[in-house]
């Protein structure tokens, strides 16, 4: 393998390359009219134009990326995460072009694809599940007598749902029909797939997911867990490895139920196993993810593996190049999400030109992003611009450590997450280890961030009364009874 297509965009198709690089793989980029200038487009070592803007006339073209693949003599294609990642479709497309795909075979993709074949897959290794129903539900009153059996509040999700979409809460028999009804709507308009199915309604869920990677000589291992719990609109913002609630034999018990499943589809490369924890730290599968996920930069920091040179090596057809006894949890790792979103307005996707762009520095950081000062954030991808990753000896360090890469971090021109990670980072509940995926709606109030920039406007108006007040003693700017000064914090 001489050359790597890399399908997709922005801060992971760098991360990809990087990679590559290393191991001596020449790479390939792909662009829209809106990534022409991209970072990603510059750092490879050939790229090619694949469209128009928007997604589904660029990255979403299965055919333009193969025909890049012929002018460019690019040999396998990894699709990073997103777009075309997860589509059997694409994968079965590149194969019958005689190239390689950086990912699992179309089948695992398939079955896991989809909610229900994806149980019925865990089933067959007992995995445990929420209790519910295993097929999908067509007759409402049928539907409706199930609910009742399991026991409300229950959960309704679309089979091929994802994102929090096609997914409705119902407390109780009155509303079910109803909310049945606006449930399949929204998984048909969403995944063209309007099958949906019942589980009993986790109140105070964790959201836990295990890493895994297979190869093609029957080798599965996991690379431990990582805790995902702090989600806003039911997708993740901040991550952390390895959770600082489950205990050693929880975590080897998850693994385990893990590799199960990766083994059910006889899965090679790279893989997410996703599970739902109560607060009696009982677990039930989720689903699977087949492909590399946003966060794992975690998991690199306290193994030491490279995810994406493992990928690589597994598509060779190499087996992985360590055993599971091999492996063990070193430090402490948190991830932040920065989107350009306003946290003070619903978390709404924000577009603007990065004004200034400055990231941190120091032990223990690191930043992967596809921007630089002065870009635009357009307007027709995932707002996403970088990954903060902090890596310390305990969970402590690290929380210390993001905080302050937080402080150094310097955007402005639109709107971004870095005040939110900075309020979840000093919140005794996530400090405390007792959070789950409802932290968002029970402990985040946008008011909350009006409050620190009114600490650091009262901060910066004392300083500047202290300098000019050592150069005059006359009037003071700030009287003893001015807003200001009667709730002034110490400084």
């Amino acid at each position: 393998m001489h050359k790597i297509l890399v399908a997709n965009r922005g801060e992971i198709a760098l991360r990809i390359m990087r990679s590559a690089r290393e191991m001596g793989i020449k790479t390939v980029a792909v662009y829209s009219d809106a990534d022409r200038n991209a970072l990603h487009v510059r750092y490879a070592d050939e790229a090619v134009h694949i469209g128009p803007s928007p997604s589904n006339k660029s990255y979403l073209c299965g055919d333009k990326i193969i025909e890049a693949c012929r002018q460019t003599g690019a040999e396998a294609i990894h699709p990073g995460y997103g777009f075309l990642s997860e589509n059997a479709a694409f994968a079965r497309q590149v194969k019958a072009a005689g190239l390689i795909l950086i990912g699992p075979s179309p089948e695992a993709m398939e079955i896991m694809g989809n909610k229900l074949s994806a149980k019925a897959a865990a089933l067959k290794y007992h995995i445990p599940m929420v209790p519910g129903t295993e097929e999908a539900i067509t007759d409402v009153a049928e539907a409706k007598q199930r609910a009742i059996e399991v026991g409300f509040p229950i959960l309704i999700k679309a089979a091929a749902g994802g994102g929090g979409k096609g997914m409705r809460v119902v407390e109780n028999a009155a509303d079910f029909e109803e909310q049945m009804h606006v449930a399949v709507s929204e998984a048909t308009s969403a995944f063209g797939d309007g099958s949906v199915f019942i589980e009993r309604y986790i109140s105070s869920p964790k959201h836990i997911e295990i890493q895994v990677l297979g190869d093609s000589h029957g080798n599965i291992v996991h690379l431990f867990e990582r805790d995902c719990s702090v989600q806003r609109r039911h997708q993740k913002v901040i991550e952390e490895a390895p959770s600082a609630t489950i205990t050693p034999a929880i975590s080897a018990k998850m693994g385990k139920c893990a590799i199960d499943v990766a083994r059910s589809v006889n899965y090679t490369g790279a893989g997410t196993v996703e599970f739902i924890m109560d607060d009696q730290l009982n677990f039930y599968f989720l689903e699977m993810n087949t492909r590399l996920q946003v966060e794992h930069p975690v998991t690199e920091l306290i193994t030491g593996i490279d995810l994406v040179k493992e990928q690589i090596k597994i598509a060779r057809g190499e087996a992985i190049s360590f055993k599971q006894d091999e492996l063990a949890i070193n430090g402490h790792a948190i991830e932040l999400r920065v989107y350009a979103e306003d946290p003070a307005n619903n978390f709404l996707p924000d577009i603007g030109t990065l004004q200034t762009y400055i990231t941190p520095k120091g032990a223990g950081v690191r930043v992967d992003d596809g921007f630089e000062q002065g870009m635009e954030i357009p307007i027709y991808y995932d707002p996403m611009i970088a990954k903060l990753i902090i890596y310390g000896k305990d969970r402590n360090e690290a929380i210390e450590r993001m905080t302050r890469a937080i402080d150094e971090y310097q955007i402005t021109g639109i709107a971004t997450t870095l005040g939110f990670g900075k309020f979840v980072m000093q919140h005794e509940v996530f400090i405390s280890g007792k959070f789950d995926t409802h932290f968002v709606k029970e402990y985040f109030k946008p008011k909350a961030l009006h409050t620190e920039n009114e600490d650091e406007a009262l901060i910066a108006a004392l300083i500047i009364q202290r300098l000019l007040s050592a150069k005059s003693r006359e009037v003071p700017l700030l009287s003893e009874n001015s807003y200001w000064v009667k709730n002034r914090k110490e400084i």
